[in-house]
């Protein structure tokens, strides 16, 4: 077994450990602390607030941030750009997108959607983000210029959002809901919810995996990999579909999480060296573990209130990447 081998079962043991430890401090925190846990076994309201409430969103938080890591673990690898996140390719927009014209059509608020709502908004977000990375791969024109997708990727977004903020305008009636989901949060996922983001991680986890061969060809270069016989252009389609169903179901169901999906591969590459297959998991358990911190800190902060997940995750996140930068000026970038 080789040093990195080992060294990536130690770290997916102690992100296991955190994401137990952090589930079992979820469960605690809010407007009554410590006491509805103690008191669940015999109260009936403490039972619910920790089982239907602070459970659900603790491991939906998880989830997503198990989303969004694998989704950026698989955008670096894709572009061999270590910058690059899960809504690069106009995904976010297009997820956004989605979910607003789910909201106008069921006429309905965040707040108690059942499994089938669910459905319907996740079905939405991922055939916004779906079309969006589409969109953008048709002005690219292919999946082989990086320069190209990226570019098209901004302009997608930039227009996507523009026809959201329409949407609002003409449909007043959502924008709170739209205001939490562009924040980003957690507070309205239920155990549906996590129902449906543990399918799609468990999809989207084996499409990564299966498609890990060609992100490993890639970085030896696009002839290396193609001297390997890789079928390139069908496992980039592949990638980018994972990536499309792993961003809209996080965005339909926390709203958008800026930087999750960015700083999760940066740490796990920092820590261990190993191929994409096992990076991609260890990336999609960082993530998981580092939306849960984030969500669990944005409850306690400014308790009974609370800060929108999305807000506090962009302030540590770009202060982390400010540091990163500071650090790596003298090496010309970011490893």
């Amino acid at each position: 077994m080789g040093p990195g081998l080992a060294r990536s079962r130690w770290l997916a043991l102690v992100l296991a450990a955190m994401t137990a430890l952090m589930l079992a401090v979820g469960a605690s925190v809010g407007s009554t602390g410590w006491e509805s846990v103690l008191r669940m076994r015999d109260d009936p309201v403490a039972w619910q607030i920790v089982t239907d409430i602070r459970l659900p969103r603790s491991a939906g938080a998880w989830l997503a941030g198990a989303l969004l890591g694998l989704a950026g673990a698989v955008a670096q690898g894709l572009f061999r750009n270590p910058l690059a996140e899960p809504y690069l390719l106009g995904s976010a927009a297009g997820a956004a997108l989605g979910s607003a014209i789910g909201l106008v059509a069921m006429g309905t608020a965040l707040t108690g959607l059942d499994i089938w709502h669910r459905l319907g908004m996740t079905g939405m977000a991922f055939a916004g983000a779906a079309g969006a990375v589409l969109l953008t791969v048709a002005l690219a024109r292919n999946v082989q210029s990086t320069l190209r997708l990226l570019l098209a990727g901004v302009i997608v977004g930039v227009v996507l959002g523009a026809v959201r903020d329409l949407i609002e305008l003409r449909h007043p009636d959502i924008l709170q809901a739209m205001q939490s989901f562009v924040l980003g949060t957690s507070a309205f996922v239920g155990w549906s919810g996590c129902a449906l983001m543990l399918a799609v991680w468990l999809l989207c986890s084996l499409g990564a995996w299966a498609f890990s061969r060609v992100l490993d060809g890639l970085t030896l270069g696009e002839a290396t990999a193609h001297s390997l016989g890789l079928p390139l252009a069908p496992m980039r389609y592949g990638l980018v579909l994972v990536l499309a169903l792993a961003t809209g179901t996080s965005v339909a169901q926390t709203g958008l999480i800026a930087f999750v999906g960015l700083a999760a591969p940066h740490l796990v590459r920092s820590l261990v060296r190993v191929g994409h297959g096992r990076s991609i998991l260890l990336a999609s358990a960082m993530g998981g573990v580092l939306l849960l911190a984030a969500d669990i800190l944005a409850r306690w902060l400014i308790a009974p209130q609370e800060l929108p997940v999305g807000v506090l995750t962009a302030a540590l996140g770009g202060t982390y990447l400010l540091w990163r930068m500071h650090r790596r000026t003298a090496g010309g970038g970011l490893g």
